[in-house]
Order: structure tokens, then C-alpha cells, then sequence
């Protein structure tokens, strides 16, 4: 029987998947460690200059990532040549730290995420007053956020506008928002979300559009109008 030294990297990863043999993890990681650790510190640097402890708590989360749900992501893997796990291996650990980072980021940005939930109108856009065309977005804005809360009323009103304003007015991407735990949505859940209300603003919009062009097309009310005021 060969040693585990000598096999193929193909033959290791089946020999770790075959069994909780701690000698072929043992080689698993003697072979694989610096190709995973050197993906680790590449991808890191593309965020900052990250800490001893960061990488290593990195390189841990990749290790932690190829074996949870039985090593579903390696009994997923098919190896087109015999070395293609160590391209596999750098794939999963730099998106490891991209998505570390990203999720980083988004709970920093919602540091002060409670207190916009529990008061919507802290989002007020702040313009010059002599501006028209500020003035004339902050009555938009104004708008959106009156017809947003008609279409939200109800249950998990202060969420969903805090998601749809995180996202329009402060340029959070959908997996940002999801990252936010106190929100407990996936992605797709946000994307879901923002879409319906989207659709319901719209649809308000044109009906109040509607409305107004039928009031103003009314001439026999206006005239009377006009003849009772003159």
C-alpha cells in the first residue's frame, strides 16, 4: 500500500473523504496548507493590511468551510486533472475572505442600523434651501418615503423601509443587507423584498398620477369653479 506521501492530490482527497482517517488529513493539510494560506494573505491584501490573527482566523474558516455538511464543497468537487484541487482550493478560500470582508463591511455601515429602524424619518435628506433642484428632490424624496409608508403598513413596517432606503438612499447591495443579521433575510430574500415594493410604489405613483390628470381634464367642474370665484 502506498504511503500517503506518494499519492496523487486526487487520491488524498478521496482517502480523506473515504474515512476520518486522521493521517490522510494530516497529509490533507501538510500538502494543501500553503496554498490555501497564500490565497488566504492575496485576497485579504485586495482588502486591507489584515493581522496575523485575521489570516489565521481565515485560514481556519476555509478548513471549517471544505468540511462542514460532510465536505459537501469536496465531494462536489470533479477534478478535470489530478492537480485541479489546488485551483479549487484557492477559489474557496478567496471567496472565504471576500465574503468575510463584505459582511465586515455592511455590519460597520449598520452600526447605528436600531435606531434607523425604530425612526424611518431619520433618513430626512438634508439640502441647501436655496437650492431648486435639492428642494425639488427632497419633495420627491418626501414623497417616496409618505407612499412607502402606505404600502408597508402593517407588520415589519420599519424593516422593510429601513431595507428599501439602506438600499436607495445609502447604496447598500442586496448581500450587504442580508448580512445584517437583525433583518434575517438571505439575499435572495432582500432582492425579493425590494422588488415588491418597488412595484407597489409604482403602482401608487401612477394611480395618484391618474388621479390628477382626471381632476384636470374635469373642464365643466373647473368652469364652475371659476364662474363661482369670479
Amino acid at each position: 500500500m502506498p504511503r500517503l506521501s506518494d499519492i496523487s492530490p486526487a487520491e488524498l482527497v478521496r482517502a480523506c473523504l473515504a474515512s476520518a482517517d486522521e493521517l490522510a488529513w494530516t497529509e490533507f493539510i501538510r500538502r494543501f496548507h500553503t496554498v490555501i494560506a497564500s490565497a488566504v494573505l492575496r485576497t485579504a491584501r485586495q482588502w486591507c493590511d489584515p493581522s496575523r490573527a485575521q489570516l489565521d482566523d481565515l485560514i481556519q474558516d476555509t478548513y471549517l468551510k471544505l468540511c462542514e455538511n460532510n465536505y459537501r464543497l469536496l465531494r462536489s468537487f470533479q477534478p478535470r486533472l489530478d492537480n485541479s484541487i489546488y485551483g479549487f482550493l484557492k477559489v474557496v478560500a478567496a471567496n472565504i475572505v471576500h465574503d468575510h470582508f463584505r459582511s465586515e463591511n455592511a455590519v460597520k455601515r449598520g452600526t447605528n442600523l436600531t435606531a434607523a429602524i425604530s425612526d424611518v424619518k431619520s433618513f430626512e435628506l438634508r439640502v441647501p434651501g436655496d437650492s431648486f433642484d435639492a428642494m425639488n428632490h427632497q419633495l420627491q424624496i418626501a414623497k417616496i418615503a409618505k407612499v412607502l409608508a402606505q404600502v408597508t403598513a402593517g407588520k415589519d413596517q420599519a424593516k422593510k423601509c429601513a431595507i428599501f432606503w439602506l438600499r436607495h438612499r445609502h447604496g447598500f447591495t442586496a448581500s450587504e443587507i442580508a448580512a445584517i443579521a437583525e433583518f434575517g433575510l438571505t439575499t435572495e430574500g432582500v432582492e425579493s423584498l425590494l422588488l415588491r415594493l418597488a412595484l407597489m410604489i409604482r403602482s401608487q405613483f401612477a394611480e395618484l398620477e391618474s388621479g390628477r390628470e382626471v381632476k384636470v381634464l374635469k373642464r365643466r367642474n373647473r368652469s364652475k369653479r371659476m364662474g363661482r370665484k369670479f
